[in-house]
């Protein structure tokens, strides 16, 4: 029976992932019915595509390197140091994690371009009549959009891991006469690499399928393997080609995934209490807090910040008219979507898609904890495309092909069956649930459950009373995880969903009709969700302890 329940993930990741993407795969490799691979050799012989691939690769170190760069202070700062505010600065330095990237490259246009919020300051304060800031369509927006979404992922593993190491070993560092620069060399950084490596490869997987932030703030000039598939397969309909690259970047997405999970295993430590390191700071340390805070502000809180304040501007200063207009159709448009309804309509797949993700995540991480190759295998999902999953799902889901063979008539057709939106979303969530549970399950010490069994408790009773009380904390971190992220799930959504609109779909409808007035409706929507997220994610600090998951 135990071997039975153990099949359903992967009857779940066979069904809902592998299926689509061999579909998609199948009609772009055999378009007439045979296999045609030129396009592989086009991708190794044209010039274009390499450049594609080039620029993918060395846009993701950068942007790693940035992360890393920022987040190892901060890393130190939140580890090492007891101040008030700090699990909610935790918890809204999560938000970019979860917000779409429509409602992000909006944020970050009316922050920093040329009509954005900074050059109206500064064309005040200096004066200037032109905006001094011009970072529109620059590499410039992509780094710093990227540190932006990946920054708290990059703080919360490094940190979490470094928050249940002993402080033993700098405290004798210490009394030998190691310090400054020398301690970090020799003592925090050789104790922290296995964190420090596991997250840079996953920033790395993150920024080198970068999407929306790419096409929208990157513009035509440049793409990476993620836009580029979506140019060949939307804009010029070359399918085989778009296939090609598809399966470029999903042997590359494979390969990281390899190397994070083996890195992943080596940052395993049993759970401490981080009061056990952290301490309230002295006088001059308060600067280095203050000087980190300062950069968190800025860098995370700015364009949140100018979010919110486009959501409450008028003509003649704050108003909240664009949140009551979210109900209102003053123009009769035949495709207005009752925000109510939508936002009905993101709670109730949310719900949804955060029990079965517990319930398959909390699974998964057992069969991973017994068979440790298949760890990879379902952490693809985080490396694959929601809109290549999204795509998937309507190439595949009308399964003609299994009917034809087998041989069978009817309808099998589930494009339009709404349980797809909940079920995409399980699936995008799904590894975050197995990265919060897992190693909280691997942090069990194994004696606690050998001891109970030699007092003749059943397996059923050492679940029950051991393992679930310890891993409980992981369980509610994934839940909360995966609700946040079907809130604020677009890629998959914008395929499956158009007869039930969510919260980000009806952002990006509103974004893309003309006037100011539905610009700023985009934001005041985008407010809603993203405070949603900030009360789920003050929930988790609330009840995680230090080091339970890894985000």
């Amino acid at each position: 029976m135990r071997r039975v329940v153990f099949l359903i993930p992967l009857v779940f990741l066979a069904g809902f992932f592998f299926f689509p993407l061999a579909s998609i795969m199948d009609l772009s490799l055999r378009p007439q019915g045979q296999f045609d691979l030129s396009s592989f050799g086009a991708v190794i012989g044209e010039r274009y595509y390499r450049d594609v691939l080039w620029f993918t690769i060395w846009q993701a170190i950068v942007s790693t390197l940035l992360t890393l760069g920022l987040a190892l202070p901060g890393a130190y700062i939140v580890t090492r140091y007891r101040f008030w505010g700090k699990s909610i600065l935790m918890s809204l330095a999560t938000l970019p994690f979860v917000l779409p990237t429509v409602v992000v490259a909006a944020a970050f246009a009316s922050l920093i371009f040329s009509r954005g919020i900074l050059n109206d300051l500064l064309m005040a304060v200096l004066p200037l009549d032109s905006p001094p800031l011009r970072f529109e369509r620059t590499l410039t927006a992509i780094f710093v959009a990227h540190v932006f979404y990946n920054y708290a992922v990059a703080l919360r593993m490094i940190s979490g891991y470094w928050a249940n190491q002993s402080p033993r070993m700098e405290e004798a560092a210490r009394v030998l006469g190691c310090h400054g620069w020398r301690l970090w060399w020799e003592i925090r950084l050789p104790i922290l690499r296995p964190a420090i490596l596991a997250s840079a490869v996953l920033v790395f997987i993150f920024t080198f399928t970068s999407f929306g932030v790419v096409l929208i703030l990157g513009g035509p000039k440049y793409a990476t393997l993620e836009v580029e598939i979506y140019n060949q397969t939307l804009v010029w309909l070359d399918l085989p080609m778009a296939a090609a690259l598809s399966l470029v970047q999903i042997g590359v997405m494979f390969f990281m995934m390899l190397i994070y999970t083996r890195l992943q295993r080596s940052t395993v430590v049993t759970l401490q209490s981080v009061e056990q390191v952290a301490r309230r700071p002295y006088r001059w340390e308060w600067l280095l807090i203050s000087g980190n805070l300062i950069v968190m502000i800025g860098l995370l809180f700015a364009p949140l910040g100018a979010l919110i304040l486009r959501s409450v501007a008028g003509e003649s200063g704050f108003t909240l008219e664009h949140y009551i207009n979210l109900s209102r159709n003053p123009r009769g448009s035949i495709l207005f979507v009752p925000p109510l309804q939508a936002i009905s309509n993101s709670v109730q797949f949310a719900l949804i898609a955060m029990m079965t993700a517990t319930f398959l995540g909390t699974l998964t991480a057992y069969l991973i904890h017994r068979v440790r190759w298949l760890d990879a295998i379902f952490m693809l999902p985080l490396a694959t495309s929601a809109v290549t999953l999204g795509f998937g799902y309507t190439v595949s889901m009308d399964f003609d092909g299994v009917r034809q063979l087998l041989g069978v008539d009817g309808d099998w057709d589930l494009r339009t069956w709404v349980g797809l939106i909940p079920v995409a979303h399980t699936l995008v969530a799904l590894p975050f649930v197995v990265r919060s549970v897992l190693p909280a399950l691997r942090s069990i010490p194994p004696n606690i459950k050998e001891a109970a069994a030699v007092l003749g408790a059943s397996p059923w009773w050492v679940w029950w009373r051991i393992e679930l009380p310890l891993i409980s904390r992981g369980i509610f971190v994934g839940a909360t995880f995966a609700f946040t992220i079907s809130m604020g799930e677009f890629g998959a959504s914008v395929f499956i969903a158009r007869r039930t609109p969510t919260m980000p779909l009806v952002i990006e409808q509103l974004l893309g009709q003309p006037g100011a007035a539905n610009y700023s409706q985009a934001f005041a929507m985008s407010a809603i969700l993203m405070m949603v997220c900030a009360v789920a994610f003050i929930l988790i600090e609330r009840v995680r302890t230090a080091g339970v998951g890894e985000f």
